[in-house]
């Protein structure tokens, strides 16, 4: 599945109630996501399968914000992460830190 079709999923299973809900309260529902993530990656056996999940919400909770915040995520995604590294222009990156 594309970025943009997941984007759409999500708008059109969730944005009425994400609409309702606001982007203060939606972006604390994202927080609360990786707040479990955090917890999950702090336990000494670490679940592969609850960490994908956590994961899955964070993309959902981030494609609801971007649904709300009328921004296309996959345009976003190309300009922000191009196919090299945007401070030394390579790929893979070479910088030094």
């Amino acid at each position: 599945m594309k970025i943009s079709e997941f984007q759409a999923l999500i708008r059109n299973l969730y944005f009425k109630k994400d609409s309702m809900r606001g982007i203060n309260s939606t972006f604390i529902w994202l927080i609360e996501e990786i707040g479990e993530l955090a917890t999950l990656l702090n336990e000494k056996l670490i679940d592969p399968a609850k960490i994908s999940e956590e994961l899955a919400d964070i993309i959902a909770w981030t494609a609801s914000i971007a649904n709300l915040m009328e921004i296309d995520l996959e345009k976003a995604l190309a300009f922000k992460y191009p196919d090299k590294c945007k401070k030394c222009n390579a790929n893979p990156c070479k910088c030094q830190n």
